[in-house]
């Protein structure tokens, strides 16, 4: 059993435990807790396409705050890509989704949404606009109305994937002899 102290001999660890036993037994509400102690919101796996793995993204982030990168095409000064990605803050605004816009360079900004279920949408909505060079989400970028043709190119990373790969299954593989490894391989 912990000793019995002097309220006055108090220092900040005994004022943090106190305080945790006081807020134990208080009933605190879901909304009110941290995001990070809500218990995850339940998926159903119903709703799940297998052939898009973009629904499943859609549904495991549902509730949880997500940040998406989008850059401004052109060569835009800070204050133009402001004032760009304000009327984008309003147009999302103005169809209900909560999103919190910050600068973060001459050409780019983060949109930060308390709900990443609508994440994806918000994309389609971004990159259909004519200034949108591009959108990162969840690592995956995606071109805008507004990005060149070479860039459009060189952000679609997995198509190019996707044909190295058959590229290399069509070639036929040449085994060298002093490969120790692909030497047992044939013997097997």
């Amino acid at each position: 059993p912990p000793k019995k102290k002097d309220i006055r001999d108090y220092n900040d660890a005994d004022m943090a435990r106190l305080l945790e036993q006081w807020e134990k037994d208080d009933d605190i509400e879901e909304g009110d807790l941290p995001e990070h102690k809500r218990p995850p919101a339940p998926i159903d796996f119903s709703k799940i396409d297998p052939g898009k793995p973009e629904s499943i993204l859609k549904l495991t982030k549902k509730g949880k705050t997500l940040m998406m990168f989008v850059t401004v095409s052109g060569n835009p000064t800070e204050k133009e890509t402001e004032e760009i990605t304000s009327l984008w803050q309003g147009g999302l605004f103005n169809a209900n989704y909560d999103v919190q816009r910050f600068i973060v360079g001459s050409n780019r900004a983060i949109f930060m949404l308390r709900d990443g279920g609508y994440a994806w949408e918000i994309k389609d909505f971004l990159i259909n606009q004519e200034r949108c060079a591009d959108v990162t989400l969840e690592g995956q970028v995606y071109p805008g109305k507004g990005a060149d043709e070479n860039e459009k190119v060189k952000n679609k990373t997995k198509p190019e994937k996707a044909k190295k790969k058959k590229d290399a299954e069509k070639k036929p593989s040449s085994i060298k002899e002093d490969n120790r490894a692909a030497k047992q391989r044939e013997e097997l």
